[in-house]
C-alpha cells in the first residue's frame, strides 16, 4: 500500500487508505496489544472499581458510549459519560475513590481531556488512557495506557483509530471479567471482507447525494454506531445528520420523517434488534427511504441496505457496523466533488478547554 502521505494530491486517497487498513490494525491489537491489555485490566479488577466513568470528545465519544454499553452489561457495573466542564470549568471536586475513570482520545492532547483526567486522578480515581499515542500527555497523567496500534492517521475523519479503540476496548472489558476475548478472533477476516464491498456502498451512495437532511437509528450497541455514521457523514459529505435512539426517535423526532426522508437504520442481530423492530415498523409505515445495515433478512424487508456477516455476537457488531458508513460517507462525498481527507473547519486535534 502507498504511503497517505504521498496521497493527498487525490482526493479521499488518504481517507481510503485508512479504511483499507483496518482488518491489520484489529489483527495487530489481537496478536501484539491483547497481553498489556489483560494485564491492566487484571490489575484493574483486583482493585474492584465501585463505578465507571468515561471521558471523551467527538469520534472518540462514541467509542466511549459503546464502552458504556458493554460495562454495564457484561460487568453490570453503572457507567456514566461525564461532562468535563464540571470539573475543567466550574471547578467542581467530586469524590472519585475506587472509581475507574477512562479517558478515550485519538491523540491523547485535548487539553480538557489531559486537565479532567488528572484532576480525576487528583480527586482518587483509577485512571485509564485509551489513546493511538502512547506519549501524549493524556498517557502521561494516567495511571495506566492502553495503545491501541493503529498507526499514524492523517484523514482528518477518523476511522481506523475509531474501529481500533471499539476493540481494545472490549477487550479491555472481557479482561476485567476474565473471558477471553473469543467472540473477537474473526474480526479482521470478516472486516476485510465488508470493505471489499465497496461497488455495493458506491451504488448505495447515489440515493444520498443530493440529500438535505438524513435520520440515523439504532438501539443497544447499534446506537454508538448511529452516532459515529452520523458525525462521519456529517463532517465529510456536510450533510445534517441527526443520530436518534429508536425509543427517542418515537418520542417526537419521527414527525420529521416522511415518505422523501432517507432514513439509515442500524439493526444489531440480537437484543438491540429486536428492540429496534417497532421503529422499524413505524418507519414503514410512514413511507419512509429506509436503509438498513444488517442482516439479509432485515435489509431485505427496507428499501436498500447492506448485509452484514451473520452469527457474530452482538457484543461486537459494533465493530463491523460502522464500516460500511464509513465507506458510504467516503462515497457521498466524492459523489458531491468534495474530498474527505480534510473536512472545512475540522483539525486533528480539536483543543477544547
Amino acid at each position: 500500500m502507498s504511503d497517505p502521505q504521498t496521497l493527498s494530491a487525490v482526493p479521499g486517497r488518504i481517507m481510503a487508505a485508512e479504511m483499507a487498513e483496518q482488518p491489520a490494525v484489529l489483527q495487530r491489537i489481537l496478536d501484539e496489544g491483547a497481553p498489556k491489555i489483560r494485564e491492566i485490566a487484571a490489575e484493574i479488577a483486583s482493585r474492584n472499581p465501585r463505578f465507571v466513568l468515561l471521558t471523551a470528545r467527538g469520534t472518540s465519544d462514541n467509542a466511549a458510549l459503546y464502552a458504556k454499553y458493554l460495562i454495564e452489561i457484561l460487568l453490570g457495573k453503572p457507567a456514566g459519560l461525564t461532562s468535563m466542564s464540571t470539573t475543567t470549568a466550574y471547578g467542581a471536586k467530586p469524590d472519585l475513590t475506587d472509581v475507574l475513570v477512562v479517558t478515550v482520545s485519538q491523540s491523547g492532547g485535548s487539553p480538557d481531556l489531559v486537565a479532567s483526567t488528572k484532576a480525576a486522578r487528583e480527586a482518587g480515581a483509577i485512571t485509564l488512557a485509551v489513546t493511538n499515542n502512547a506519549a501524549s500527555p493524556l498517557a502521561e497523567v494516567s495511571e495506566f495506557h492502553i495503545d491501541v496500534l493503529a498507526g499514524p492517521e492523517k484523514a482528518l475523519p477518523a476511522t481506523k483509530t475509531y474501529t481500533a479503540e471499539l476493540l481494545a476496548l472490549y477487550l479491555l472489558v472481557e479482561g476485567l471479567r476474565g473471558g477471553d476475548g473469543s467472540a473477537a478472533k474473526a474480526l479482521p477476516g470478516l472486516a476485510a471482507g465488508i470493505l471489499a464491498r465497496q461497488a455495493e456502498i458506491k451504488a448505495l451512495a447515489e440515493r444520498y447525494r443530493f440529500a438535505q437532511r438524513l435520520v440515523i437509528t439504532s438501539r443497544g450497541y447499534g446506537y454508538p454506531t448511529a452516532r459515529e455514521a452520523a458525525l462521519k457523514l456529517m463532517e465529510t459529505t456536510y450533510i445534517p445528520a441527526s443520530p436518534f435512539s429508536g425509543a427517542d426517535l418515537l418520542h417526537g423526532p419521527l414527525a420529521m420523517v416522511d415518505n422523501v426522508s432517507p432514513v439509515i437504520a442500524i439493526v444489531p442481530d440480537g437484543k438491540g434488534g429486536e428492540a429496534l423492530q417497532p421503529v422499524l415498523d413505524r418507519l414503514r409505515g410512514r413511507g419512509a427511504d429506509l436503509v438498513v445495515i444488517g442482516q439479509q433478512s432485515q435489509v431485505d424487508a427496507a428499501s436498500a441496505g447492506f448485509a452484514l456477516p451473520a452469527g457474530v455476537p452482538e457484543e461486537v457488531q459494533t465493530i463491523l457496523e460502522i464500516l460500511p458508513l464509513q465507506l458510504l460517507a467516503y462515497e457521498v462525498t466524492i459523489a458531491r466533488g468534495q474530498d474527505p481527507d480534510a473536512p472545512r473547519a475540522l483539525a486533528k486535534v480539536t483543543e477544547t478547554h
